[in-house]
């Protein structure tokens, strides 16, 4: 995955449960899905023989394993003990892991454990509220680097095209040493979700059957932006070759 990233061709990654698995992972692979989000926070168990077993259904493509707060949308109930368990767990067996930065009790060891294990830590943040201003969106990208992100992933609600354009700008001032996901929400932001990977960001998400998050475009549409506008895109088979 970390080839993939740096390739420069934007990736595509759908979230997934744990309903019908096998079904849904062959269709993935199928339709040319390059990321499997594995919502682990949605699966109706998560205990570590379940989920593992989750994971292995979907070995066929690359892994981000994903176990949501509930203070940034996700659905996890159980404690951060159990979080941490289960981070551990799955470290192993996938190519990246994302943990929130609002996550502090378990932030550090959640990115050792992915560390350990050569996967990349993801470590992100939601505002399902509004954008920020850019000094504070900076701030929180300077603290995910420095807790050991590979990743940042910043997502947030926008309600008007400057939100668009101040979340455009976060990822050109980024510059190519910061892998930076750059994520607008909202009806509004719809448009990045094809366009920012021109600025740099390097992973888009989108959904089959249904979204996990507002503003998404589906995966059949997605990819035919994203063919439409990256001459680049098919080639992406080739780097994974």
């Amino acid at each position: 995955m970390r080839d993939l990233l740096d390739a420069g061709i934007p990736l595509v990654a759908v979230s997934f449960g744990d309903d019908d698995s096998e079904r849904l992972a062959h269709e993935a692979k199928t339709a040319g899905v390059d990321v499997a989000e594995l919502r682990v926070d949605r699966f109706s168990r998560t205990d570590p023989d379940h989920v593992l077993q989750q994971v292995r259904t979907f070995k066929s493509m690359p892994i981000l394993a994903t176990l949501r707060s509930t203070h940034e949308g996700g659905e996890w109930s159980g404690t951060e003990e159990e979080r941490l368990g289960l981070f551990r767990a799955v470290a192993p067996e996938v190519q990246a892991v994302d943990i929130e930065l609002s996550s502090r009790g378990i932030l550090a060891d959640v990115i050792s454990a992915a560390h350990e294990n050569d996967t990349l830590a993801i470590v992100s943040y939601h505002n399902f509220a509004f954008t920020p201003g850019t000094e504070e969106l900076e701030t929180v990208i300077a603290e995910a680097k420095n807790a050991g992100a590979d990743v940042v992933k910043v997502s947030t609600m926008v309600t008007s095209d400057s939100d668009v354009k101040r979340l455009a700008s976060l990822l050109l001032k980024a510059g190519a040493e910061t892998r930076l996901i750059v994520i607008a929400m909202g009806p509004v932001g719809a448009v990045s979700r094809v366009f920012f990977p021109a600025l740099g960001s390097p992973i888009t998400y989108s959904f089959i059957g249904s979204s996990s998050a507002p503003g998404q475009l589906d995966f059949s549409e997605t990819f035919r932006l994203l063919r439409t506008f990256y001459p680049d895109f098919d080639r992406r088979k080739t780097v994974e070759s």
